[in-house]
């Protein structure tokens, strides 16, 4: 099939890997570790924003954020994220994924420096302020997802594609890490410079009025690694096959990747002409029946996937809290209490996310993406339902330490599996000109299962307590593991023949529409 395809394609499907594909991990990943830093960091400052706007005189314990306003603060960047993903992701088939790529990084930037200098006379104003940047925020963010992976798996050889874009998504490991790490840094230096009691000691003075810029110095410092990337994002050139398939633009493609892969390739404009028939539309009965169960696959893994993740991530500083690991808040200051939270997410990060996003960058092209995806859940189903069953006998305080280490491993398993696996494959299996699109509309579906975690689960605990929470999220893990029977496997196999676009532009395409490189399951489990 190689000698029909484009030179160009082919020349980027067998490339040794070289320093570019480096390059464009970095560029990519860097607008990912900043993703991650801000959508999690927030999760660090929120009990220091309750003591700070929400404090009540003679009350016995520190102020904590109206359960409403809690799941607005975290879950607002969410919101924005869907309508960025979605947008983002037709903007970037349209006009093209550098265009676009640049917009997302620059709202980035403005956003989460707007969202430390969130102001107002009183606590209502300041969380409504900070809710709108960081709803602004999360829409930059949501940008990024389809676009960087679709310009890495565009930029990719097929026989580490898997690798290279898993290796753009494990940049988020080392944003969360760094969001702890920073939030550890600022809090201690200010603990060390403002001393104050416990608040059972004297609750007015046990949150320095200089706290007020711990959480926006936190928030703020998102914005640096994004923007020291910028040039270099700027300076990409387009990818070639969305010059060549989408853009129809051969010569240009061919002009881009030779400077890029340093030899000298052929335009065939004659080829690109040849395909033009054959560019169906998202909505209509062809694309329906060759990649209608793709779609259905790709949304629900991930939509099942961030229920369980993110509210996981997101509340793992009330399950510390339940299970003894970090303190009662009167028995800390407002500084104390945002440096234990940051060292218990950042313990967590080290241990078991950060090493699970690399063990699939490792694997994934040895693997596959389906069994990585299986495992994965199946794993994380079964910790979930061992934490859950048992829950009390992991309350018992000679039995803390085993509790935290059985929620490490299903943060393991998370990114040894399905979080990055659900990243990758729609980067991988649809037509070049709606690639970008699926993937925004895969990633929306994750982030609309983000919502529910952050705002379900934060109602679902109060009411049912945290064992019937961890036995539910058990349950969406299992379901997680079915819907990824609809999955394909796209390892090893180029981007035109995984999306049956090979086949479309050598007439190979059978009666019934279905194409012979279409059938992607050929996986043994």
């Amino acid at each position: 099939m190689a000698e029909d395809q484009l030179q160009v394609l082919n020349a980027l499907d067998v490339a040794k890997t070289q320093w570019y594909h480096f390059t464009a991990i970095i560029i990519a990943g860097m607008g990912f570790f900043t993703d991650a830093y801000d959508l999690f960091c927030i999760s660090l400052v929120t009990k220091l924003l309750g003591r700070i706007y929400y404090h009540k005189e003679g009350a016995p314990n520190p102020g904590t954020l109206p359960s409403n306003v809690s799941a607005a603060v975290n879950g607002v960047a969410f919101c924005g994220t869907l309508s960025g993903q979605l947008f983002f992701g037709w903007l970037g088939d349209k006009m093209g994924r550098k265009r676009v790529y640049g917009m997302t990084l620059l709202l980035m930037v403005i956003c989460s420096v707007a969202s430390g200098l969130s102001i107002g006379r009183d606590s209502k104003s300041v969380m409504a302020t900070l809710c709108f940047f960081r709803f602004w925020l999360g829409f930059g963010i949501g940008g990024d997802y389809p676009l960087s992976a679709t310009i890495m798996s565009e930029y990719a050889n097929k026989k580490t594609r898997g690798a290279f874009i898993a290796a753009v998504f494990a940049m988020q490991g080392f944003g969360i890490l760094a969001g702890g790490m920073v939030a550890i840094i600022v809090s201690a230096a200010f603990k060390a410079k403002y001393l104050a009691p416990t608040y059972e000691m004297d609750p007015d003075r046990s949150t320095v009025p200089e706290a007020d810029y711990v959480w926006r110095i936190i928030l703020m410092f998102g914005a640096l690694p994004a923007l020291l990337t910028y040039y270099w994002r700027m300076k990409m050139p387009e990818t070639a096959r969305y010059t060549a398939l989408v853009a129809k633009n051969a010569k240009q493609a061919a002009t881009d990747m030779s400077k890029v892969l340093q030899v000298d390739l052929e335009a065939e404009q004659g080829k690109v002409d040849q395909n033009k028939g054959h560019d169906f539309g998202l909505f209509t009965s062809q694309f329906l029946r060759r990649h209608g169960l793709h779609l259905l696959g790709t949304t629900s893994t991930w939509f099942l996937l961030d229920i369980a993740f993110y509210s996981q991530n997101l509340f793992q500083k009330d399950i510390f809290s339940a299970i003894g690991w970090i303190p009662k808040a009167k028995t800390m200051n407002g500084l104390e209490e945002v440096y234990r939270i940051s060292r218990a997410q950042t313990l967590i990060a080290l241990c078991s996310t950060v090493p699970g996003y690399w063990f699939t960058v490792a694997l994934i092209d040895k693997l596959g993406r389906f069994k990585i995806q299986l495992l994965g859940f199946f794993f994380m189903t079964v910790f979930m339902f061992a934490l859950a069953i048992p829950y009390h006998h992991w309350t018992l305080p000679d039995n803390r330490i085993g509790f935290v280490i059985m929620y490490s491993l299903t943060f393991f398993f998370a990114n040894f599996g399905p979080n990055a696996s659900t990243f990758v494959v729609p980067a991988e299996i649809f037509p070049a000109r709606l690639r970008s699109t699926c993937h925004g509309i895969s990633a929306a579906a994750g982030k609309a299962g983000a919502i529910v975690g952050a705002f379900g689960f934060l109602y679902t605990a109060e009411g049912i307590g945290v064992k019937k929470t961890l036995i539910i999220l058990g349950v969406v893990n299992l379901l997680g593991m079915l819907f990824t029977f609809l999955v394909p496997e796209s390892k090893g196999r180029s981007l035109e023949e995984i999306s049956g676009e090979a086949e479309a532009e050598n007439g190979t395409e059978t009666q019934s529409g279905q194409q012979p490189g279409n059938n992607l399951r050929s996986v043994q489990v």
